[in-house]
């Protein structure tokens, strides 16, 4: 009998020890936890990275509510500097009158660098003509003396179609227009004004893939996201036309049409551990979610470089 109660004794104390530790362990996990909110806005080039690190974050942050919404670079640039969002998705830098405007409401910022993207020029699959575009080529299409001027294939190369070509991009709230516009026509936001525009890249999607005749441009991947129905063109802007890829954008050969991507955040949000913790997650997770949406990712120390930028102007936020 006695020999039973002291089994039953050890039997009770482990049970007890087991509770206490899964105890500490479900508070440890608690303490860990933290509430709040996280608004995004801005670039349709970026939002397919922040929306997918937003979703891992969901997962070990329940409790914090994330929202990304697609205004375009300078829609969101709009409501970043009205200090009604935390971050803006950017996929060009901010320009001065924005800055400007951030300023003239006490908005203060840093601007961290994400990944890498390169801008897809696109046709439809039934395009059997255009083995690629010199850069000269893309300005005289795009340029604003082209508008109601250069409409037909055969203006292009005298050996193309005289047919009429029509023409799809990005709205001019789009970082991925004055990018594009920057690179080729030499002047951002300066383009001609008779094409389909939209700031949602599946709606370009959608016209070029029914449109034999179409031209357009957006981020590399929509391109990969929608390779069955799109043909992607090669661009000269040297001795050899250049594919876009994850390596020729990374490695710099596909000229001018690679560039930086950027998230911008508020400084008076980084002060709550909500956001904070969302960045810091951000650029923890960005090497191997960057490239698993099609993106390029910077390298090591260039993340390394981010976080510490990062980690001094929380600290002088708080000062």
């Amino acid at each position: 009998m006695k020999f039973k109660a002291n089994l039953i004794l050890i039997l009770f104390a482990g049970s007890f020890l087991f509770s206490s530790c899964g105890q500490k362990q479900s508070n440890s996990e608690s303490e860990n936890q933290i509430d709040g909110e996280v608004k995004i806005d801005g670039s349709s080039t970026v939002y397919p990275i922040t929306e997918a690190i937003a979703e891992e974050f969901r997962a070990e942050q329940p409790n914090v509510q994330v929202t990304v919404g697609v205004s375009g670079t300078g829609g969101g640039f709009k409501k970043f500097c009205r200090g009604e969002i935390d971050i803006n998705d950017a996929s060009r830098p901010i320009k001065d009158k924005e800055k400007d405007a951030c300023t003239g409401e006490n908005i203060d910022f840093v601007e961290l660098t994400v990944a890498y993207d390169g801008l897809a020029v696109v046709l439809n699959p039934e395009n059997d003509w255009v083995d690629h575009f010199t850069v000269e080529e893309l300005k005289k299409i795009w340029e604003p003396s082209a508008q109601g001027e250069v409409t037909k294939w055969s203006q292009i190369r005298a050996e193309w179609p005289d047919e009429e070509f029509s023409l799809y991009g990005p709205g001019v709230a789009s970082g991925t227009y004055d990018y594009f516009t920057e690179a080729i026509v030499g002047e951002s936001g300066s383009s001609r004004g008779d094409y389909t525009a939209s700031e949602d890249d599946n709606v370009l999607v959608q016209g070029i893939s029914g449109d034999k005749n179409a031209i357009g441009f957006f981020g590399l991947a929509y391109f990969e996201e929608n390779r069955d129905k799109l043909k992607l063109v090669p661009v000269k802007d040297g001795s050899e036309p250049v594919l876009p890829s994850l390596e020729t954008v990374k490695s710099g050969e596909y000229s001018p049409l690679s560039r930086p991507i950027f998230i911008y955040v508020n400084k008076g949000a980084a002060n709550r551990p909500a956001v904070k913790a969302f960045v810091d997650f951000y650029l923890e997770s960005a090497p191997e979610l960057v490239q698993d949406v099609g993106y390029i990712p910077l390298p090591a120390d260039e993340y390394k470089k981010e976080k510490s930028e990062f980690e001094n102007f929380v600290q002088t936020a708080k000062q």
